[in-house]
């Protein structure tokens, strides 16, 4: 028997129990809890001196070998719009967008799926930089960090 669940919620957490009934021996019941997460957004601050390379972790609490068997991109936020800056399938090479007169030529992906931005410049600081790993269709887990830039 199973019970199947459509637009989960995190109102749906609960226990859950299936019984029926058998002949000879009576009513049977098995119950299960059920706990729905709400997807969380981490979020940085990083910090970096004029003109050096930043790098930014993806996800900080997750190793490099579970993010390689996922989709993820990496996008920034300019002006409240998002803008893409390099998309990674799995088993292949990233496809960086180029379009971007910021980032176009700056941005690399580097070792762990960190974004590597070099050199900062005075515009990047208090820009928003995310990752995003589409775990599922409908489980993308992000991070997000906000870029402090100093001069010497």
């Amino acid at each position: 028997w199973t019970l199947h669940l459509k637009n989960v919620t995190t109102s749906l957490s609960g226990w859950y129990e299936c019984s029926f009934a058998t002949f000879p021996d009576g009513t049977k019941a098995a119950k299960i809890q059920l706990i729905v997460r709400a997807e969380e957004e981490q979020h940085y601050v990083k910090e970096v001196q004029l003109n050096q390379t930043l790098e930014i972790p993806c996800l900080e609490d997750t190793t490099s070998e579970n993010l390689s068997n996922y989709p993820l991109k990496w996008l920034v936020e300019e002006n409240g719009r998002k803008e893409e800056l390099v998309t990674k399938e799995p088993s292949c090479p990233a496809v960086y967008r180029n379009g971007s007169v910021l980032y176009g030529q700056r941005v690399c992906l580097g070792l762990n799926n960190t974004l590597k931005i070099f050199p900062t410049k005075i515009m990047d600081d208090g820009r928003v930089f995310s990752c995003h790993v589409m775990y599922h269709p409908e489980r993308v887990r992000r991070s997000s960090t906000t870029v402090r830039v100093f001069g010497k």
